[in-house]
C-alpha cells in the first residue's frame, strides 16, 4: 500500500443531495461554489488564509471566472479539486482548478479563476508583492485538505 501523492494542491469533498438540481446532478452554479472553496483551501495553505493577507492592508478579487464542463456529477460523488497557480503577472495571478471523480479519475469541470490584488483601504488595484509572488510561484504541492471523510490509502 502507498499514499497517493498529489501533483498540485488538492481538495477533496463529497457531493451533498442539496448541491443537485431536478436531473439529479450537480447544478451548473456550484461549481462555481467548488472553485472558490478550492482556492480558500489553497490561500490557507499557501499564506495561512485571507486573513493573513487582510492584516496586511491586501486583499484580492475576482475579476474573471470561466467554467468547462466534461461530464456531471452526482450526489454522493468525491470530487477532486486540483489547484494549481498558471499565471502571476503585475496585479492579478490566476488559478487553475480541475475537478474530477476521485475514483473513476473522469475529468467532471474546470475552472479558471483570475484574481486582481486591491489594497484594502481604496479597493484600488496594487501590484503582487514579492514574497506573495514566490509563494504563488512555488504553489502548494503535495498536500490535500480531505472534506470527503474518505481514506486515502490507496492499492499501489
Amino acid at each position: 500500500m502507498t499514499i497517493s501523492t498529489p501533483l498540485a494542491f488538492e481538495v477533496l469533498l463529497r457531493v451533498r443531495y442539496g448541491e443537485c438540481d431536478a436531473q439529479e446532478v450537480v447544478f451548473n452554479a456550484r461549481y462555481a461554489d467548488y472553485a472558490d472553496l478550492a482556492a480558500t483551501e489553497f490561500m490557507r495553505e499557501l499564506i495561512g488564509g485571507y486573513q493573513s493577507m487582510l492584516s496586511q492592508g491586501k486583499d484580492n478579487q475576482v475579476v474573471n471566472l470561466n467554467i468547462s464542463w466534461q461530464n456531471s456529477a452526482r450526489f454522493d460523488d468525491v470530487v477532486c479539486l486540483s489547484v494549481r497557480v498558471s499565471k502571476v503577472g503585475n496585479t492579478s495571478f490566476t488559478l487553475q482548478i480541475d475537478m474530477t471523480d476521485w475514483y473513476t479519475k473522469n475529468a467532471i469541470a474546470s475552472a479558471e479563476v483570475v484574481y486582481v490584488m486591491v489594497e484594502t483601504k481604496h479597493y484600488t488595484k496594487t501590484p503582487v508583492t514579492a514574497d506573495f509572488r514566490a509563494k504563488l510561484n512555488a504553489g502548494v504541492v503535495g498536500k490535500r485538505t480531505n472534506f470527503a471523510g474518505i481514506n486515502i490509502i490507496e492499492q499501489g
